[in-house]
Order: C-alpha cells, then sequence, then structure tokens
C-alpha cells in the first residue's frame, strides 16, 4: 500500500490521490508510465513525480522515520508490510487508567517470533533500549494508553517510530469495541486459562503477585502475550480489508 500512496508528498492531498487511484493506477511506476491519463496539473505531476523519486530512495534505504514524518499518523498502517522486519506489537498492564496516579507492571513486546515481558521491578527499565530497535510499532488503543503511559514514565523515549494504532483503522471498516470483542467477531480464541480475562484481572493478578503469588504472574504474563500476538493475527487478518477500503473511498469521491 505504500508504494500506492501519495498524501505523504507536500501539497498533494486525498482529493489528488483519489483521483490517481480512480484513474486504475496503483504504483509509483505506474503513475510515471501512464501519468498522461490522469486529470491533474502538469505541475502537480511534476510534484508528485519528485516526491515519488524522494520516496522511492527512502523506501529503498529502509528509512521508516522519512514516512513516519511525512505520512499522517492516521495512515501509518500503509507501510506495514515494508516494515514488517523491524516490527513491535505492544501491549502494556498497568494498576489502573490514569498515567499520573497509576504504574506500569508489565510491558509487552512481540517481534513477530519471540514475545518478550518487562516486569516492574525486574527488568521494566530494559524498555527504553528495546523499543528503540524498532521501526513500527503495532497497539490497541496504544495512542491514547499505552504510549502516552510509557512516555510519562520513561520521557526519555521518543516514540518517532511508524505507529498503527489498530483500533482506528478497524473502527474505519466497521470493527468497535475492545480488542477481546473484536478478537471474538474475528474468531480468534484463547487459551482456557485467560479467557474471559479483562484488564480488571490483570489489576487483580498484579496484586496477588505483590503479596507472593508467582503463579498470579505468570497467568498476567499469558495474558499479556495473548494480547500481543493476537495483535498481528488481527493485522493479518483485516490489513487486506484496510488496502480495499481506501481504493473502494477512491471510487466513491
Amino acid at each position: 500500500m505504500l508504494t500506492s500512496t501519495y498524501i505523504h508528498i507536500p501539497h498533494i492531498g486525498r482529493t489528488v490521490e483519489h483521483r490517481i487511484w480512480s484513474c486504475g493506477i496503483r504504483t509509483w511506476s505506474e503513475f510515471a508510465e501512464r501519468q498522461d491519463k490522469i486529470p491533474i496539473s502538469a505541475a502537480k505531476k511534476t510534484t508528485i513525480l519528485a516526491g515519488i523519486d524522494e520516496s522511492m530512495q527512502h523506501l529503498g534505504a529502509h528509512d521508516a522515520g522519512f514516512f513516519a514524518k511525512s505520512l499522517p499518523k492516521s495512515e501509518h498502517w500503509r507501510a506495514y508490510r515494508d516494515f514488517k522486519d523491524k516490527i513491535a506489537f505492544v501491549d502494556i498492564e498497568t494498576t489502573g487508567l490514569s498515567q499520573h496516579h497509576s504504574r506500569m507492571t508489565v510491558v509487552g513486546i512481540y517481534d513477530g517470533k519471540k514475545a518478550k515481558a518487562y516486569v516492574r521491578g525486574i527488568d521494566l527499565d530494559d524498555i527504553v533500549c528495546e523499543l528503540a530497535k524498532y521501526d513500527f510499532l503495532v497497539t490497541y488503543n496504544g495512542a491514547r494508553f499505552d504510549l502516552p503511559f510509557i512516555k510519562h514514565e520513561y520521557p526519555e523515549i521518543e516514540f518517532n517510530q511508524l505507529h498503527m494504532d489498530l483500533m482506528y483503522p478497524l473502527r474505519h471498516i466497521g470493527y468497535t469495541g475492545g480488542l477481546k470483542a473484536i478478537e471474538q467477531v474475528l474468531g480468534i480464541t484463547r487459551s482456557e486459562n485467560t479467557t474471559g480475562m479483562t484488564g480488571f484481572d490483570a489489576v487483580r493478578l498484579w496484586h496477588e503477585y505483590e503479596h507472593g503469588s508467582d503463579e498470579a504472574l505468570s497467568l498476567l504474563l499469558k495474558y499479556n502475550q495473548e494480547d500481543i500476538v493476537n495483535l498481528e493475527t488481527i493485522v493479518e487478518l483485516v490489513h487486506p480489508t484496510f488496502v480495499e477500503s481506501a481504493f473502494s473511498a477512491a471510487g466513491k469521491a
């Protein structure tokens, strides 16, 4: 989808992008080859061709930062396929909802191969270096919850990567509610021990762990791990629909 994108080019908006797509032109190379078929001004074409050339250079250099800055945040999902090799699915557990009055207890990070859990009082500080390794972050409601929570406790983390908060593109294609509700709609199941668990249970388990229950911590970490692994499952299931929905919007414009 990234190589079908034009709205990251300065002075090019959705109207022009939709006009390009409506001509059946999907990729940057197709634009260069068939630009005479597109009903936009010569000046716009010149701007787009220059933007394509710059974009191809940055994509070839695997420069995620360029696209993180130039793409609207709501459209970072378009770069998912191109930067999957350095991706982190992230989810946190906390003692409450307020970053000012509550604490993070667990930060789960899944790179598509291995899930890691960072626990308060053990190795939570390691997330500073760990998160810096990734070009692309995926969360659910992370723009409002997870990332601000992390930033409050670790202000040195810049979060200048590409970031797809799945909640918003999912809403755009008709999936609403919390992560667990969407998992059920998509047919994603959890283990017997964690089925039906909620964030309130995560808080309870942490308190039990603080009172000496290692079993409570083990269950909490399993719950968190399923959260981050299922984020990838959801993205893989729905990403084609994100793309289809974007192109369909051009046909309706």
